[in-house]
């Protein structure tokens, strides 16, 4: 049975090249289960998961939750919007609870970096990294990766524009840590406010004209503008994003090729991108959806599997 180097998720920058290829390879298997008239198997049925959510999430956590039910696990579902935490728990104290129950797997999104790395010190179940603050969501890149794997094949050498809000994205630093694992070229794109300073030490390019950016690229993974992380203005309008980063019809139907369109979602439609993009016959959005489950379901089943210390 494949295994992965770790006992845990928690951001692709700690996978080898083997691991995320292990995961990709055994999600392709699971997308063959969900999509089978009866899409449950009993794989992870005498495994106990906690999803531990202390910031919104709708989309991830469904996926997650769809996952592990696909795969027979039982399930229990945790928001701190409703928890002690709300009362001054500590994280340890609320997670230390919840393991007394006897929890073999804890999936959790946190609005602090490093959160889910504290966890896997003080505690002997499997964590899976569901976005923790602006640092990693590796779920997401591995997501991403399938998709692109799915419609490009090898990765190597393919040539990926990263655009958007890239300061506050943890989307986008798994992204790049995955990719350039799987050998591709990475471009990012947006103002130069949202573009961290440094970030080129991570071997990606930098470009801050949009057109340039799609003539270049095979896939265009865009990031949505995150105006709750912004405690500052980073550029001077919605609509002036729009007009100079978004990508739009008439700049896709311009390239004169095919370029792949990809968003993590939620999608904010007509400032990164418009509909009639987000929609179209370029675009694998939904596909991005559909794959999350059978990643998951493989991160899940190879962690719960592994058999390895460390």
């Amino acid at each position: 049975m494949s295994q992965l180097s770790t006992k845990h998720l928690l951001g692709i920058k700690q996978l080898t090249e083997q691991d995320i290829r292990t995961i990709l390879s055994t999600a392709a298997k699971f997308k063959e289960v969900i999509n089978r008239p009866i899409k449950k198997v009993p794989t992870l049925r005498d495994i106990t998961i906690a999803n531990l959510f202390f910031e919104n999430s709708t989309r991830t956590r469904v996926s997650f939750e769809l996952a592990q039910k696909r795969l027979s696990a039982d399930v229990i579902n945790f928001s701190s919007s409703s928890s002690s935490v709300k009362k001054g728990e500590t994280l340890l104290d609320t997670v230390n609870n919840i393991l007394a129950m006897k929890v073999d797997m804890v999936v959790m999104r946190h609005p602090s970096p490093g959160a889910p790395h504290f966890l896997a010190k003080h505690i002997d179940a499997n964590i899976i990294n569901a976005g923790d603050g602006t640092h990693e969501h590796p779920t997401q890149a591995l997501l991403d990766a399938f998709s692109m794997q799915e419609k490009l094949g090898d990765l190597a050498g393919k040539k990926v524009l990263i655009a958007g809000d890239i300061m506050h994205s943890r989307v986008a630093l798994s992204n790049i840590f995955c990719l350039r694992k799987l050998g591709a070229e990475i471009t990012l794109c947006g103002p130069p406010t949202l573009i961290p300073q440094g970030i080129e030490s991570l071997g990606v390019r930098i470009e801050y004209n949009i057109e340039k950016a799609l003539a270049w690229c095979d896939v265009a993974n865009i990031l949505r503008i995150q105006l709750e992380r912004q405690n500052t203005k980073y550029f001077p309008s919605l609509r002036e994003y729009a007009l100079t980063f978004g990508v739009n019809k008439k700049r896709v139907e311009s390239l004169h090729k095919e370029i792949v369109i990809m968003h993590p979602g939620p999608i904010n439609r007509g400032v990164e991108i418009t509909s009639d993009v987000a929609d179209s016959k370029h675009s694998i959005i939904l596909d991005q959806v559909e794959n999350g489950v059978a990643v998951r379901m493989a991160a899940l089943f190879l962690l719960a599997n592994k058999g390895i210390e460390n």
